[in-house]
């Protein structure tokens, strides 16, 4: 006869005629919560609402059974880990030892730690949370699980928020149990072994943003040293040279000028790397030896540069838009038009300014919608709905074209201006052309690659091709064919 876990986990979502959670079947697996929180109150709704029996254990049920699903049971704690097998124990480090009254109730039962530790706690406890509710308990098997995913997760679903539930303990059947409990509640379990890893575990949401700390700082480094480049040729120089005080550009005009240098440069470093990598294949003639570890953390950045590089360029195109809007820009264009009047022009087009503008215009419209694409389809949402050629079209074709086109934008944008001497303030050259070398780099990089001598050798090496690979095989001595080598 088949156990009780053989069951299915998960069944249907129970739901009243008026939107409320209805009670589970009584044949439902039956789990306990001890902890009336936020978090305890968010995983009671989530497994009352993926077919599971609820007891919620509390040392004043009374004060705290309106907070929780009607159909969770609210009771005293003792009578809440009487008949559960998995019981999550939602309270603090600091509230374990209020729990060991409970030792023979919960002799032989499986203990799921959900909390975290404050950074200093991490510091200052050289076990982890789950270490230690093993030791009080140790006639428990404790499974340390859930505490990635937050209160609002579970609430509101894993479809908006992570999906991957990290789960460490001694026991094999243990981690079992919590990982079907976890695929009935819809996430993702991902063993992390034995409950040694539980510190690393309860590590992981101490982490801001990790792996965005390398791609912001190189945001910024280039912000600062664009926005440096740009003051010193369109503010001071007009100061130092010509007396005019132009300090009103600093705040939004130099900002406006900056953010597309940044941006143009974020998106030919997503590309550089994937170049350089296949080059270094071409060069060693085989995809069988690691990267430098430079080059691959650079790999791993590239999302995260690609959508810097998208904020940057949304931040550009409304700076734009407010251009007009400025004080500044009403008085040139009074100025420019007494000018006008003084020097009694009647009519004033240049025919190639006018071609250039609109030409530029519309190169950075569908630059940036372009880039939209490649942000969009970032998304975890999105990219899952995705097969892997049109994740790679988008991300590798459609993306290369919006570098293509931000290089025209640019190209439009400059025009003449890198021939004109009174465009060198300071000996300086203009902004657009420094902001053109990595990315003209990574456009005649792609071409030469599309060359069929290395497009076709580089396809090989993908494929497995070594360049000069050989397999040795040991024959018995006495086989006539022994010690000769057989080439692949």
């Amino acid at each position: 006869m088949s156990g009780e876990m053989d069951k299915p986990l998960i069944s249907r979502r129970l739901v009243d005629s008026d939107g409320s959670l209805a009670e589970a079947s009584s044949e439902a697996p039956k789990v306990g919560i001890l902890g009336t929180g936020d978090f305890a109150r968010s995983l009671a709704t989530r497994l009352v609402g993926s077919g599971f029996n609820v007891v919620v254990g509390s040392r004043n049920p009374k004060r705290v059974v309106g907070l929780f699903p009607s159909a969770a049971q609210v009771t005293f704690q003792a009578e809440a880990v009487s008949s559960p097998e998995v019981i999550f124990v939602a309270v603090f480090r600091e509230h374990y030892s209020s729990l060991c009254g409970l030792s023979s109730q919960l002799a032989g039962k499986i203990l799921v730690d959900v909390s975290n530790p404050t950074e200093q706690e991490h510091l200052q406890h050289r076990e982890s949370n789950a270490e230690y509710l093993a030791s009080l308990f140790p006639t428990c098997t404790v499974v340390k699980a859930f505490n990635v995913i937050s209160a609002w997760t579970l609430q509101a679903g894993p479809r908006d928020g992570n999906r991957q539930v990290p789960i460490c303990s001694d026991q094999p059947e243990a981690k079992r149990v919590v990982s079907e409990l976890a695929h009935a509640m819809g996430f993702m379990p991902v063993d992390m072994g034995s409950l040694a890893s539980a510190r690393e575990v309860e590590a992981m949401p101490l982490h801001l943003l990790p792996s965005w700390k390398v791609p912001t700082l190189l945001a910024l480094g280039l912000f600062v040293f664009f926005y440096t480049y740009n003051a010193i040729r369109d503010v001071l120089q007009p100061y130092v040279q010509e007396s005019k005080s132009k300090f009103y550009k600093l705040p939004l005009s130099v900002v406006n000028t900056t953010l597309p240098c940044v941006a143009y440069v974020l998106l030919s470093l997503v590309y550089l790397p994937g170049t350089l990598a296949a080059a270094l294949q071409l060069w060693r003639g085989t995809k069988y030896r690691r990267f430098p570890d430079w080059l691959d953390h650079w790999l791993q950045h590239r999302k995260q540069i690609g959508l810097l590089s998208f904020f940057c360029a949304a931040l550009h195109a409304l700076y734009s838009v407010c251009l007009p809007v400025r004080s500044s820009y009403r008085y040139d264009l009074v100025n420019l038009a007494l000018q006008q009047v003084l020097s009694n022009k009647s009519h004033l087009w240049v025919e190639e300014n006018v071609w250039r503008m609109e030409i530029y215009l519309s190169l950075g419209v569908l630059a940036l919608g372009t880039l939209s694409l490649l942000a969009v389809t970032s998304l975890p949402s999105i990219a899952n709905s995705l097969n892997w050629r049109e994740f790679s079209f988008v991300q590798s074709t459609l993306g290369f074209a919006a570098l293509v086109l931000s290089t025209l934008h640019t190209l439009t944008y400059g025009w003449t201006r890198a021939f004109e001497e009174s465009r060198y303030k300071f000996y300086l050259p203009p902004t657009f052309t420094l902001t053109l070398l990595v990315p003209c780099v990574v456009i005649l990089a792609k071409a030469l690659l599309l060359l069929p001598c290395l497009r076709r050798r580089l396809s090989k090496i993908r494929r497995g091709w070594e360049k000069d690979s050989s397999v040795k095989f040991t024959l018995p001595m006495d086989h006539p064919l022994a010690q000769k080598t057989s080439h692949v």
